[in-house]
């Protein structure tokens, strides 16, 4: 029999242990001293004086000069010398000698001033004849000249060309450098910026998982087969060369690749979709490559690739066209995946969440031969995804989790870690020691409508947004078929809006009838109706409610065929161009079946206008009943719009009681703030007390020695 195989253990990112880097100490350190001796090699140092050569012999004929040397220059012709030399220290018949122009002092940047100190240096450049050289250096003057030998070709080349070096290797050093260790070099921009999974950091396994159990056998089945691939080849099975997660954001498809990280016993390695993309050409597609060469040389093992939308866009669509960077990326990215070349051993995982713009040779089988759809968590998921996260957070007793997953219906894994933690935070705010029921309707409420703001409204806009949030509320509450009853109305700012009339779901909501519909646009217009059957006027605070009303009316007439025009599609021409979707649109209707479309919609939008506009005529006394109550309770509960309907009237003991209740409340809070501050500055100020005390008690047997003394 075959042995089975065994998979490879996972190779251990072999850490860099940090060392000084001498070379590049050495490298300074040289331009360093190339710069001093530059510096040494000024032509014209400051504090020399600038002669002629006649005034040169006029010196030494005056003996005023000390030691000299001359030079042949090469560079300005024959019989051309330099002088250089050193004057005595008398120098009082200096000037005489100079008589007819002064001397002059080379200042800084070249500029000459004249002299007003004699400096000790000389120097003077100019033709010579053979007589006055001879004449120069005999013997007939009292100080000694030295003949220094002309300068080499070699050395005028060094003079000339040296700067210009020293400036090359400058620029080098400052800008190559810094390409190289920001983007590993030029020639390293090809490489794959693919990362191995660091095994000593916590792991996530497939228990860090919930709400998902269809998807997590899906990719479990990956994990099995590389941990025990003959188990699957006995029966001719081979292993998926590919696996797309698609789900909404927030859905754990992330957090899922993560699990399978964890569970594997193979290298993982994780790269993202926008690390293909790059402005030079042929760049994305050399890092494809790259990136199996390295996952070839660690199979078997899986690649991650988030948001693979990023490199995986339809080709040849939009306003690119078929020849630019990106769309050669994914050339390579498929030729690798699936090409003449087998990559047997490399799993590719991938995650997005729109693969409607994903090209269609990407997401045959062959490529990925799996799809792994994660949806919004049902009942069961939630709860499962808040007993996970609840873990690390401190709930009261009183805390169920059950009902939290009820009052949350909609909300993804994202959302819920979210919810605890906002939680979290607002116990903290709130200085207590766990997290309680009210802390996580707060964050519900926070995190669906937004926070409460201190806005401040004078009584005409507080009238305005209570009628107008009454509207609302009565409608809803009316035509409420169970799916949506109305869980808070509220006239405090909370995040755009100037009033809220909150309403949670009962389910999750997976399809919408039409009369369902129907009521939502008839309580969106109630705000407005309720505020010209008040006011006798219009405000623009239902901009929002007249848009989401618009926009159902139009999706049921154009989408969902509820309609008088039957059951046809009419939204083939709204998709985005830049989208991954073609340019050229077609509209597939006529101008006259447009205009139908708008007269449907807009009969749609009169007739629930006309009918909020009857509701409210019928319940005009619950709604100033409601009205008058949120201007002086500012929230209001579901339960309370609903006895208001039913009864008519609101029993406000109740609701005094609470308000009295949430005051004594934030009064304790504020206190336990104020001694917690003070138990912290308590330090400092217990000992200032006791000394004080100290120095009391002191004093006090003095003052009675000297009443005694008095007496």
């Amino acid at each position: 029999m075959a042995e089975k195989e065994t998979p490879k253990a996972p190779k251990k990112p072999k850490k860099s242990a940090k060392r000084l880097n001498y070379k590049s100490l050495w490298v300074w350190g040289l331009l360093l001293l190339i710069l001093v001796g530059l510096n040494s090699l000024a032509l014209t140092p400051e504090g020399r004086l600038h002669l002629t050569v006649n005034q040169v012999f006029e010196l030494a004929r005056a003996r005023l000069i000390q030691s000299a040397e001359i030079q042949a220059i090469e560079s300005g012709g024959p019989q051309w010398y330099r002088i250089r030399g050193t004057l005595r220290k008398d120098g009082a018949t200096f000037l005489p000698v100079l008589q007819k122009e002064a001397p002059t002092l080379f200042g800084q940047k070249g500029k000459t001033v004249k002299a007003v100190v004699i400096p000790s240096q000389f120097e003077a450049e100019g033709r010579l004849t053979d007589a006055r050289f001879n004449e120069l250096t005999a013997d007939n003057f009292d100080f000694q000249l030295k003949e220094k030998p002309a300068g080499t070709l070699l050395s005028s080349l060094l003079t000339g060309t040296l700067p210009f070096l020293i400036v090359l290797l400058v620029l080098y050093f400052l800008f190559i450098r810094q390409i190289r260790s920001a983007g590993k070099g030029a020639m390293g921009f090809g490489r794959s910026r693919m990362r191995p999974l660091q095994e000593d950091k916590k792991k996530v396994t497939f228990n860090d998982v919930a709400g998902c159990d269809e998807a997590k056998e899906e990719v479990r089945e990956i994990v099995e087969f590389l941990k025990n691939p003959q188990k699957f080849q006995d029966i001719g099975g081979r292993i998926p060369k590919g696996c797309l997660m698609v789900g909404a954001p927030g859905t754990g498809k992330t957090l899922l690749a993560k699990a399978v990280a964890g569970e594997a016993d193979v290298p993982f390695f994780s790269i993202s979709g926008s690390d293909f993309v790059e402005m030079f050409v042929g760049v994305g597609a050399s890092r494809v490559r790259d990136m199996f060469e390295q996952a070839k040389q660690n199979s078997p093992c899986l690649v991650f690739i988030d948001e693979i939308d990023a490199v995986g866009r339809k080709r040849g669509a939009g306003l690119g066209g078929g020849n630019d960077e990106r769309e050669q990326t994914l050339n390579a990215l498929l030729v690798e995946m699936d090409g003449f070349e087998s990559r047997d051993g490399i799993i590719i995982v991938a995650a997005t969440n729109r693969p409607d713009v994903l090209d269609n040779a990407l997401l045959r089988p062959g490529r990925f031969d799996r799809q792994v759809v994660l949806d919004l968590p049902d009942l069961h998921g939630r709860e499962e995804i808040l007993g996970v996260h609840a873990k690390k957070i401190k709930l009261s007793k009183d805390v169920n989790l059950s009902t939290v997953a009820r009052n949350t219906a909609g909300y993804s894994g994202a959302d819920l870690e979210n919810l605890l933690n906002e939680a979290a935070l607002l116990a903290v705010r709130s200085s207590k020691t766990c997290v309680e029921p009210c802390d996580l309707d707060e964050a519900r409420d926070k995190i669906s409508f937004g926070r409460e703001r201190k806005k401040l409204m004078d009584e005409k806009d507080k009238r305005i947004t209570a009628y107008h949030e009454a509207g609302h509320a009565i409608i809803q509450a009316l035509l409420d078929d169970g799916l949506l009853p109305v869980h808070k109305v509220t006239i405090i700012p909370r995040g755009q809006s100037l009033g809220s009339t909150m309403m949670l779901p009962s389910k999750d909501i997976l399809n919408y009838s039409k009369t369902h519909l129907l009521d939502q646009i008839c309580t969106s217009l109630g705000g407005r109706v309720a505020e010209e059957m008040i006011f006798n006027e219009q405000s623009s605070g239902a901009s929002s409610d007249i848009r989401s009303a618009t926009k159902m009316a139009r999706r049921m007439v154009c989408d969902w065929g509820m309609s008088a025009l039957g059951p046809i599609a009419f939204g083939d021409n709204r998709d985005h161009i830049f989208l991954g979707e073609e340019i050229a649109r077609e509209q597939n209707y006529s101008e006259r079946t447009a205009q139908r479309i708008d007269e449907t919609i807009s009969s749609i939008i009169d007739e629930q206008y006309k009918r909020a506009c009857e509701l409210l005529k019928e319940k005009k006394a619950s709604l100033e009943i409601l009205a008058q109550a949120l201007l002086k309770y500012e929230t209001l509960e579901g339960s309370h719009v609903k006895e208001i309907l039913e009864t008519g009237k609101l029993n406000t003991e109740a609701l005094d009681q609470n308000i009295k209740a949430r005051e004594e409340a934030s009064k304790k809070a504020e206190k336990e703030q104020k001694e917690t501050k003070a138990e912290k500055d308590g330090s400092t100020t217990t000992a200032d007390k006791e000394k004080k005390a100290d120095d009391k008690d002191k004093n006090q047997p003095e003052k009675g020695k000297e009443q005694t003394g008095k007496k």
